[in-house]
């Protein structure tokens, strides 16, 4: 095991590379989540499960746990080394989800879910506060986009990968094939990745990064306006991209009549080829533009949230493959946009000691209100429209997001003016 870093700084060539392993943990992390979604209609087909039901697997299962959780885990972060926790995470939710193919029902593959929630609840936090222990404030933006292309070519993985082997195996060895491999990352991790000194790039230094009592941190987060606000509008806009995520491919299998492992393979490639410049191009975009004006990490991800709606509302009115997939990826390009600004103002909204814990309570709001309340809405509107109303369901569930978003983010820039948090 690599020994903890002293120096002041870290070379350039292995920070990037720890970055590249933290892309690698969010590429299972996502891979693993997601994989579900390309796999609901034979599982729905074998178990005879009903939409609202698939929203739970989907949504609840998964989220209820991961919340739970994330706040001893984010404390864990903050105080001791954050890269045994994110191996012993990664090495949880990738046996968990190996778990979901010997599910017997509903309930039984609830259960599978649940592990997978409890392990990458461990993750996200740790991981983003040693990135910003690797990073400068002004090289953050761009970490953050490199870091969220884990998230893209996590989701693309899940249903290329998934769709592909569940045509060539069956649905069960689909999970188990995708979750073995992270064993072995968790491994890598553990016995290569160092671990930086908490709050070396932060205003305050060491005596910031020192972990305050749990009351005390709870307090100083309810008051910081500007943290309430990137935090909720995050939760809010999230219903989007957890609705399109874990819906996009039934409502594809429903509308064009085509086979999960044609929709995992064509949809995945739209995900990439959308999402790839979108996490990039909103880094660059977030670190230019807060150069100027430090407000633009909240306007940027307010105004692409809702330009996005746009192309998804032509996409679920196509009537053909091809021009469906077409505006997809515009829609992802601008949707991914949100993500480097949203990542880098949490980080650059709280203090070092508390970053873990700010961060968990972030990821708690987006899956309570992101996965469960977006993702199971959906599944719900869709069972009370009648058949054929995925895509509308989709549609009421992302407009919304994007609108009360807007309001939020705009609402957290005026915050940032005044000084707040």
């Amino acid at each position: 095991m690599p020994a903890p870093i002293t120096d002041p700084e870290t070379p350039g060539p292995y920070r990037w590379y720890v970055l590249g392993v933290l892309v690698c943990t969010g590429i299972f992390s996502i891979a693993d989540r997601l994989v579900l979604s390309i796999l609901l209609e034979d599982i729905k087909a074998e178990f005879a499960l009903s939409d609202t039901q698939l929203g739970l697997l989907t949504g609840l299962a998964f989220s209820l746990f991961y919340v739970t959780f994330g706040f001893p885990f984010a404390r864990l972060a903050d105080r001791r080394t954050r890269k045994t926790i994110i191996a012993f995470a990664i090495t949880l939710w990738s046996a968990m989800t190996a778990l979901c193919g010997a599910a017997l029902g509903f309930w039984s593959l609830f259960f599978a879910r649940m592990g997978v929630g409890v392990g990458e609840a461990a993750s996200g936090p740790a991981g983003q506060s040693l990135i910003a222990d690797y990073f400068r404030r002004h090289e953050l933006g761009r970490a953050m986009g490199v870091l969220s292309l884990g998230s893209t070519i996590g989701t693309a993985t899940g249903l290329i990968a998934g769709g592909l082997l569940a045509q060539a195996f069956g649905w069960r060895m689909a999970f188990v094939l995708l979750g073995a491999p992270g064993i072995v990352l968790g491994a890598l991790l553990y016995l290569t990745v160092r671990e930086p000194p908490r709050g070396r790039y932060a205003p305050g230094g060491a005596a910031e990064a020192r972990q305050r009592p749990l009351g005390e941190t709870i307090r100083r987060l309810a008051k910081n306006r500007v943290y309430l606000g990137v935090m909720t509008g995050w939760a809010v806009q999230i219903m989007i991209g957890y609705a399109i995520a874990i819906w996009t491919a039934p409502v594809m299998i429903r509308q064009f009549g085509v086979t999960p492992a044609v929709v995992g393979t064509f949809l995945g490639l739209a995900f990439i080829i959308g999402g790839i410049p979108g996490p990039i191009l909103g880094g660059l975009l977030t670190d230019r533009l807060a150069r100027r004006d430090e407000r633009w990490r909240a306007w940027l991800p307010g105004i692409a949230g809702v330009a996005c709606i746009v192309p998804l509302a032509l996409a679920l009115n196509q009537s053909e493959f091809w021009p469906f997939l077409a505006l997809f990826v515009v829609f992802y390009a601008i949707f991914l946009l949100t993500q480097a600004p949203i990542l880098s103002l949490i980080q650059t909204s709280l203090d070092a000691g508390e970053r873990a814990f700010g961060v968990a309570l972030a990821l708690f709001f987006n899956n309570l209100i992101g996965q469960t309340v977006g993702a199971g809405t959906v599944g719900w509107l869709s069972d009370r429209l009648g058949p054929g109303s995925l895509g509308a369901a989709i549609l009421i569930v992302c407009a919304v997001g994007g609108v009360l978003a807007l309001a939020i983010f705009l609402w957290t820039g005026r915050q940032m003016r005044l000084g707040a948090g």
